[in-house]
């Protein structure tokens, strides 16, 4: 006989279907927050440094080179042709020293040409001069013998008054010697102030040409020193240091022939990034390394523009020079800009720059991982910059290049 059964209740599978999925969602929920893998990096290939408090010193570093304080720069005064060189670059020279013997022709025919005027203008200058002697000489003469028929007209009026007294001479032959008189005496006075008009004129004819005498002996001077010129020499005592010329060479005016530099006396001439130059001021204290010693100095001038991202800076040098420095050798010089007391600080990060904000991978205390953290950085020195935000003292960061971790918080790192 079949017993009737009642159905299987379906209850149970429905909590078993809802506890199933319950898990699957807790699940996904809980892989949902978690956080994601962190690459690894190598320890080892990392630069890291600690935050320390305490004063640190400001300096900018960049390199130059050793140039002479005194350079004279030799300069062609006239066109020429090279004929003699009988030195060369690197050896010590005096004033007198022959460096370049130029030839020019036309220069020497100029020097004569201009003698030749200073002699034709002499030769008028003593002509000219004689002939206003002999004019003078004559008006003088003139007026001598005016003078002398003045005088006898004097004589002869007295004579024909003492006769008219007497009633021996007629008022016609009176009236005669008194005009006579009056005649002469005009024409004296006219002859004298001709004769003063001569010598004012002769004193300025002579001024004149004197003048240009003394004109054309300047220019014949100058051309005799352009002739000269071309006997180059070095003019000071010192060290030549460059002379760019070959024999047969053609030389135009005002080109460089030679430099003469005094080998004693050198400076640092360094090339300062226009964004630290800033703070560069006169008279800082720096050292300058040679490669061979380092010396000490300070900073005599800035120049006021900047060339391709750089501002020339010189450095006089307060000691003595190691052996072996000479012009154009390459150097490092190293600027003291301030020390600042009492600040955080640490190595300088190798991306970033001074007075921002960067992304700086700050190591756990189990040094097993290294989280990002914004740092805000201050002032910067040549190794190391100021921390005000982000860190504290002892905390350890990496400095090194972490730019191909920008896309991640977080690393971790292998021993």
């Amino acid at each position: 006989m079949d017993i009737k059964r009642a159905p299987p209740s379906k209850k149970k599978q429905y909590i078993a279907w809802g506890s199933g999925i319950l898990a699957i969602v807790l699940v996904s929920l809980g892989i949902s927050k978690l956080k994601p893998a962190a690459p690894s990096v190598e320890r080892a290939t990392l630069w890291v440094d600690s935050v320390r408090k305490g004063e640190l010193l400001r300096e900018v570093r960049a390199p130059g080179t050793l140039v002479p304080e005194h350079i004279r720069i030799i300069a062609a005064a006239t066109a020429g042709r090279v004929e003699l060189l009988p030195v060369r670059p690197g050896v010590t020279v005096n004033p007198s020293t022959l460096l370049v013997e130029l030839s020019n022709t036309d220069v020497q025919l100029q020097a004569l040409a201009a003698d030749q005027a200073v002699t034709a203008a002499r030769g008028q200058l003593a002509s000219l001069r004689r002939s206003l002697q002999q004019s003078r000489l004559a008006q003088e003469g003139t007026i001598a013998q005016l003078r002398t028929q003045l005088e006898d007209a004097n004589r002869q009026i007295k004579v024909v008054e003492a006769l008219d007294k007497k009633g021996l001479a007629s008022a016609s032959e009176l009236a005669q010697a008194r005009d006579r008189v009056k005649e002469l005496q005009t024409r004296t006075t006219i002859e004298q102030q001709q004769l003063d008009e001569m010598n004012a004129s002769a004193k300025e004819q002579l001024q004149l040409t004197a003048d240009q005498v003394q004109s054309l002996t300047a220019i014949a001077a100058e051309q005799r020193n352009r002739v000269r010129s071309m006997h180059v020499v070095a003019g000071e005592n010192g060290v030549l240091l460059s002379l760019p010329l070959e024999l047969g060479q053609w030389v135009n005016p005002g080109l460089e022939i030679a430099r003469v530099a005094q080998p004693g006396n050198l400076k640092a001439v360094l090339r300062v990034p226009e964004t630290q130059a800033r703070d560069v001021a006169l008279g800082q204290k720096a050292t300058v390394d040679t490669r061979n010693g380092v010396v000490n100095g300070h900073v005599m001038r800035i120049d006021p523009g900047s060339q391709q991202g750089t501002v020339v800076v010189e450095i006089a040098i307060d000691g003595e020079l190691p052996r072996g420095a000479r012009s154009d050798m390459s150097v490092d010089g190293t600027i003291e800009l301030e020390r600042l007391p009492n600040v955080m600080y640490v190595g300088r990060p190798a991306y970033g720059s001074a007075e921002s904000t960067v992304g700086l991978f700050q190591i756990s205390d189990d040094g097993k991982e290294a989280t990002r953290v914004n740092v805000k950085l201050g002032a910067a020195s040549v190794n190391t910059v100021v921390v005000l935000q982000g860190l504290a003292v002892g905390d350890s960061v990496i400095i090194s290049d972490m730019s191909q971790w920008d896309n991640v918080s977080r690393v971790r790192l292998k021993r």
